[in-house]
């Protein structure tokens, strides 16, 4: 099964992906690992991307959909594989459309995570990473036990620039210029359905796997 989890930041796909990923033995891709992976190991889509990251620029889709590609090209992808929140826009998702097609495969299920814009920003502003170990907490969901400080070696814990609302609301209205056009390409595909991701973990990966069952059976 080679399926794709879109959801605005904080809808929890990464999270979700990894409980499926479990479920269903195959691996769960997300860009931002692939990116890491590729400028640490130097790969030449690595080193290009890393010219921009370094500007604080996005990374130009061909090389991200590059690196995608040849992510699911690896072998422990044969009986299928989980992209966590990529395609980003239409052209990744026609280019991958294209990939796909070469080598025979297809995506089968598209599963959108809704989430309310509320409850987006205050998932993601309440986020807080310590300055030395990097250890991260929650405000709401797993605060430290002293305020401002991180249970693992004392020092500060803070907010990052990108987790202020400010920068999170200019984070959702690129998603939703960006990526909402993706449900008409993949509704119009018969692929796509959508979950509420608002409830425990497990409640949201049932209703995921729900939606999957009845793509399934729909085909």
């Amino acid at each position: 099964m080679n399926l794709i989890l879109l959801g605005a930041p904080g809808a929890g796909k990464g999270t979700q992906g990894k409980g499926l990923s479990d479920k269903y033995r195959i691996p769960q891709i997300s860009t931002g690992d692939i990116l890491r992976a590729n400028v640490r190991n130097k790969t030449a889509l690595g080193l290009k991307a890393k010219e921009f990251m370094d500007k604080g620029v996005l990374v130009p889709d061909d090389i991200v959909v590059g690196m995608v590609s040849d992510r699911i090209k690896e072998d422990d992808c044969a009986n299928g594989f989980i992209l966590d929140g990529f395609p980003r826009n239409l052209k990744q998702a026609e280019v991958l459309e294209e990939t796909l097609s070469m080598t025979g495969k297809r995506i089968d299920h598209v599963i959108g995570i809704d989430v309310e814009r509320k409850e987006l920003v205050r998932r993601l502003s309440g986020r807080r990473v310590c300055r030395k170990c990097g250890a991260s907490y929650h405000v709401i969901f797993s605060p430290p036990m002293n305020i401002g400080m991180c249970d693992k070696c004392g020092s500060e814990i803070y907010q990052r620039d990108d987790d202020s609302e400010e920068t999170i609301e200019a984070r959702l209205k690129v998603y939703e210029q960006e990526t909402f056009p993706l449900i008409e390409y993949y509704t119009r595909k018969g692929l796509y359905a959508a979950v509420e991701g608002i409830g425990t973990v497990d409640r949201i990966t049932n209703s995921i796997v729900g939606a999957i069952e009845k793509g399934r059976s729909n085909t």
